[in-house]
C-alpha cells in the first residue's frame, strides 16, 4: 500500500481493480473472502450507469467437479435459471489471465452478520422473508437446494427484507454432488445429513436457516456455531415456547424430523408468537396434541401387531389358511 506523505500524516492510498477495458468502475471493496482467495467488488456500469456487484474467482483455486464444470460456471448456469425479485439476478461475466469475474444486480442491503441490533419480531419478519424464497426455490420443477445458508449469505435492507446471495454451491435436488464438495459449507450450518454424505432434501436448507437464526437470537458469531447443534446457544426464557419448539424443529439432527419444506416452517412460524408465555389454553392443547400424538402410536403399534398375528395364524400347517382351502374344496364337489 502506498502512503501519500503531501500533507501532514500519512493517508493510506487504495488501489482498486482495473475493470475500465471491461465497462465497469470499481466503487469499493464490498468483502473479501480470504480462504477462497475471493473479492466483491461494489461497480457501475459504464454505459448504462447501473449499481452492479463484481465477484472474484480466482482461477488458480477453482477445483473441477463431476460434471467437468468450475465453482462460477454452476452459480452462473443456477443464476440464470431464477428469477426472484430477492435473488440478485446474473447481468454479465467476464474474465482476465488470472481471475474470473461475475456481474450481479446489486441490492441496497447488508449482510445479516453485519447487524445485531434486531428485535425478536424483527427476526422473525427476517425468517418469513427468507422462507419465503426458499419456497420459490424449492417449488422449482427440480428444486433447488442452497446449501450455504449463514448471516453473509443473508442480505437484509431497511424495511426487513431478506436477499439470498453467493449460489456457489447451490445445487439441484436431482444433480449429483462431488466429493469435493461434500460438507464444503460453513461449520455448524451444514445439515448432519450432508456431513455423512447422505441425500439433501428440502428440509436440509431448513437446518441452515434454524442456525442462522438462533445466531441472530443470541448475538452468537458464525465461527461459534458448532456441529450438529453441539454448540447451539440456549434462548433466553423470554422466547414464547412455541417459537423455540418451532426453531428446535428447524435445527434437528435428523431431516426426518424437521418440517418437510420451507412451506410447512413458513405456515408454521407466521402464526406462532416470538415472545411471551404460553396461555393455559395453548399447554391444554399441546398436551392434547401429544396425548393424540401417543394415542396414534398405540394404535399403529397395536395394529402391527394384529397383522403379525394374523399372518402368523394363516401361515401355520393347518392352520386358518388350509382350512378355508378344505371347506372350498369340499363345496366344489358338492
Amino acid at each position: 500500500m502506498e502512503l501519500d506523505v503531501r500533507n501532514k500524516g500519512t493517508i493510506p492510498v487504495i488501489h482498486h481493480a482495473d475493470f475500465s477495458v471491461q465497462g465497469y468502475r470499481v466503487i469499493r471493496e464490498l468483502g473479501r473472502n480470504h480462504a477462497d482467495e475471493r473479492i466483491t467488488y461494489l461497480a457501475t456500469d459504464c454505459k448504462s450507469q447501473q449499481t452492479v456487484v463484481i465477484k472474484e474467482f480466482n482461477l488458480a483455486n477453482e477445483t473441477i467437479d463431476w460434471s467437468g464444470s468450475k465453482a462460477y460456471e454452476r452459480e452462473i448456469a443456477i443464476l440464470q435459471q431464477l428469477e426472484h425479485p430477492r435473488i440478485p439476478r446474473y447481468i454479465n461475466s467476464f474474465a482476465t489471465s488470472k481471475n474470473f469475474y461475475l456481474v450481479q444486480e446489486y441490492k441496497n442491503a447488508v449482510p445479516l452478520g453485519t447487524k445485531d441490533n434486531f428485535s425478536p419480531a424483527e427476526i422473525k419478519q427476517v425468517a418469513i422473508s427468507l422462507l419465503e424464497i426458499l419456497v420459490y426455490l424449492q417449488q422449482q420443477i427440480d428444486p433447488m437446494i442452497h446449501r450455504d445458508i449463514k448471516p453473509e449469505n443473508v442480505l437484509v435492507d431497511e424495511q426487513l427484507n431478506a436477499y439470498l446471495v453467493d449460489f456457489g454451491l447451490a445445487r439441484q435436488q436431482s444433480a449429483k454432488i462431488a466429493l469435493t464438495t461434500l460438507s464444503a459449507g460453513t461449520p455448524g450450518f451444514i445439515p448432519p445429513e450432508e456431513q455423512f454424505g447422505y441425500a439433501l432434501t428440502p428440509a436440509s436448507d431448513l437446518y441452515s436457516v434454524g442456525a442462522t437464526l438462533i445466531c441472530l437470537l443470541t448475538n452468537t458469531q458464525t465461527a461459534n456455531i458448532g456441529y450438529g447443534g453441539l454448540k447451539f446457544p440456549k434462548l433466553e426464557n423470554h422466547f414464547h415456547p412455541s417459537f423455540r419448539s418451532w426453531l428446535w424443529r428447524m435445527v434437528q439432527p435428523n431431516w426426518k424430523d424437521r418440517y418437510p419444506n420451507a412451506a410447512s416452517a413458513l405456515v408454521a412460524l407466521k402464526s406462532i408468537p416470538v415472545t411471551g408465555k404460553a396461555s393455559v389454553s395453548e399447554i391444554l392443547l399441546a398436551a392434547m396434541k401429544l396425548k393424540k400424538r401417543t394415542a396414534m402410536l398405540a394404535l399403529a403399534a397395536l395394529g402391527m401387531l394384529a397383522v403379525g398375528l394374523t399372518t402368523l395364524v394363516f401361515s401355520q400347517p393347518g392352520g386358518a389358511t388350509q382350512q378355508l382351502e378344505e371347506s372350498q374344496s369340499l363345496i366344489d364337489i358338492k
